[in-house]
């Protein structure tokens, strides 16, 4: 195996002395050679089994000279988007230009196309038509069958047929990777690659598919929402590897996308390899030039501990990708890499991550996970958590003290998500303790996202009176260990389910708070998740009861600035959100007020005065009566 970092041109293929790859790797970021980068993953496993690869790192999309520098690869050109989904990357949820691309050097915009995984594709069909074209990555597992598009605003064909790859890989990829490199490797045909987990393929032959479940076909996904509703309901509940089933959705002209069940979660010890080998952890040096790589310095100093997610919120796309399942590394594994950090001559004492995305996730919910998978209708934290969770704490506190006591190490904090609803179910407070004692540094950060119980249903989130206890452990810990340290909460406008009445109630949540969010996070409808669904459909694809929706850009803007009351930036549209919610009581001199009228707005004046009169009059109606209740007494 090779050392140093895979041929990113022509001269470093010379260099090697290669005159072909086994694969070429089209991918929509700068080449970073670290574990967090899903590219690095995928060359560095292809390479420890005997493959060659060759990296194009954010070609010219406009010129298929771009993708011609090594000549066409023997087996395949392997094609990513990129770490995020490029619309996601490009856009805000309101759908203006992003300034920076984290993931580009110098933090450039522009430098890859909308939709990128689409767009390598057909650059490479003009300067290859005959070359095989395996897709994988983020934007390419989350987009694998038909789905909402939010950017146009349509229902768009599975990404296999939109982009004119031959075969598709989906989920974290290493096992698949292997198993179709080895298929394409003995000489089989990318169109009888029909057979490998974690893959979705496209076929005419439909006595060919064996033991599958028949979605509604393009086509009904069209004509009816409430077809796609129950479409996505399926593929939800066959996400996992033990007892999903294969799924086929028919197109136009006999075509047929078929997804196969999920590739099988690594265990401990496939992990422990994943991340054992020779990544150089850094950004290619020829980026140096332009100010490295935005995006290395969030993870340069965190820890991967596990993968997958048996949270479930709605609004994120964790369950089709990484799955429900958690798998962990090992504690050597974990250490062995944190003291190849501690000894870096930049390493300022300070582990900033130790996580993935649950941090304190470290192994399946339950026994019997690893045998019969996830439950397919039920979830393990939501309504409330389920009899069989297994909520231990032990492995994971053990891990951040040997990491503690590691030379040069000041601090080890906590930055990726942590679950406080399975934190404060733990009957053992010894994790609270040590997490208040040494992984927070003045703030916490946590994630309630609204505190409307009716909203936080349709989140997969659990009720505020969860938060609110959280809460309260938490500051009643920092008392017994006399520290001030406070709680950040993470907020979300918008999401189905929110109209301006529980918009209000998060406001009013956040002046009892005393808190005011510098940043609010607008929902945003991505592939692939409950939330994006009920967005489209307008129906829980659950129930298919109707969910509200807030889809004006005008009232999203009202809920959002809600939330921020406080910038005067956002005056008339709280003013507008609390008129049209019926809630100008909110408005007025009150310590219960949100805002203040003001002067030169005359209307509001009128109305605040109007209200102020009412509720004057209200009062000696009120102290009468208890006075006659008293005489009563008397």
């Amino acid at each position: 195996m090779h050392t140093g970092f895979l041929p990113l041109c022509r001269e470093d293929m010379d260099k090697r002395q290669i005159s072909q790859f086994d694969f070429i790797y089209v991918i929509g970021d700068a080449y970073v050679d670290h574990p967090s980068f899903g590219h690095a993953i995928i060359s560095r496993i292809l390479e420890a089994e005997g493959f060659s690869v060759g990296i194009i790192s954010q070609p010219d999309w406009k010129n298929p000279e771009s993708v011609r520098i090594y000549g066409e690869p023997r087996l395949a050109f392997l094609v990513t988007g990129g770490n995020m989904d490029s619309m996601v990357n490009h856009y805000s949820v309101s759908k203006r230009r992003r300034e920076k691309d984290a993931f580009t050097p110098g933090g450039i915009m522009g430098r890859r196309p909308d939709y990128a995984t689409v767009a390598y594709c057909k650059l490479i069909r003009k300067a290859y038509p005959n070359a095989v074209i395996v897709i994988g990555g983020i934007e390419a597992s989350l987009r694998r069958l038909a789905h909402y598009d939010y950017w146009s605003d349509r229902l768009k064909p599975s990404i296999l047929l939109e982009s004119g790859a031959d075969l598709l890989l989906y989920g974290m990829g290493e096992r698949s990777i292997v198993e179709t490199a080895e298929a394409l490797s003995s000489g089989l045909s990318a169109k009888d690659i029909t057979f490998i987990p974690g893959t979705v393929y496209k076929t005419e032959k439909k006595e060919d598919i064996y033991d599958a479940m028949t979605l509604p076909s393009y086509r009904e996904l069209q004509g009816d929402k409430l077809n796609y509703a129950k479409s996505f309901y399926i593929q939800y509940q066959n996400t996992d590897p033990f007892h999903g089933k294969r799924l086929v959705e028919e197109y136009d002209k006999g075509v047929l996308v078929v997804q196969n069940p999920p590739s099988k979660p690594l265990s401990q010890s496939e992990m422990d390899k994943v991340y054992a080998l020779p990544y150089m952890r850094t950004f290619h040096p020829s980026y140096e030039a332009l100010g490295g790589v935005p995006a290395i310095e969030e993870v340069k100093y965190s820890l991967v501990s596990n993968r997958g997610c048996y949270g479930g919120c709605n609004f994120c796309a964790l369950t089709f990708h990484q799955g429900r399942i958690v798998q962990t590394r090992s504690h050597e594994s974990i250490v062995k890499e944190a003291k190849q950090l501690v000894w870096d001559p930049e390493f300022k004492g300070y582990i900033h991550d130790v996580g993935g995305p649950t941090a304190n996730f470290r192994g399946p919910s339950c026994d019997k996970q690893m045998k019969a998978g996830v439950c397919p209708d039920k979830q393990c934290l939501f309504p409330s958590p389920c009899k069989n969770l297994k909520i231990d704490h032990s492995d994971y506190l053990d891990l951040l003290r040997k990491l503690r006591a590691l030379p040069n190490v000041k601090k080890v904090f906590i930055r990726s998500g942590l679950r406080f609803d399975y934190l404060v179910h733990d009957p053992d407070k010894t994790f609270l303790k040590e997490l208040c004692e040494h992984h927070v540094s003045g703030q916490l950060k946590v994630a309630p996202e609204h505190i409307s119980d009716g909203v936080l249903e349709k989140m997969g989130k659990p009720r505020v009176s969860v938060y609110r206890r959280f809460v309260k452990e938490f500051k009643d810990m920092n008392v017994k260990l006399n520290k001030k340290q406070y709680l950040v909460p993470y907020l979300m406008s918008s999401h189905p389910g929110s109209t301006l009445k529980e918009a209000v109630e998060l406001a009013e949540f956040l002046r009892d708070l005393g808190y005011m969010p510098q940043q609010v996070q607008d929902f945003y409808p991505t592939p692939s998740t409950i939330s994006t669904c009920m967005y489209y459909t307008g129906v829980d694809p659950k129930s298919l009861d109707p969910v509200y929706v807030s889809r004006n850009p005008h009232e999203k803007a009202m809920q959002r600035a809600l939330i921020q009351y406080r910038n005067p930036k956002n005056y008339e549209l709280v003013v507008e959100a609390l008129t049209l919610a019926g809630r100008t009581d909110l408005i007025g001199y009150d310590k219960k007020c949100l805002i203040r009228p003001r002067q030169s707005d005359k209307k509001t004046v009128a109305l605040v005065s109007r209200r102020q009169q009412e509720i004057k009059k209200k009062k000696p109606q009120k102290k009468k009566t208890i006075r006659n209740v008293h005489k009563k007494k008397s």
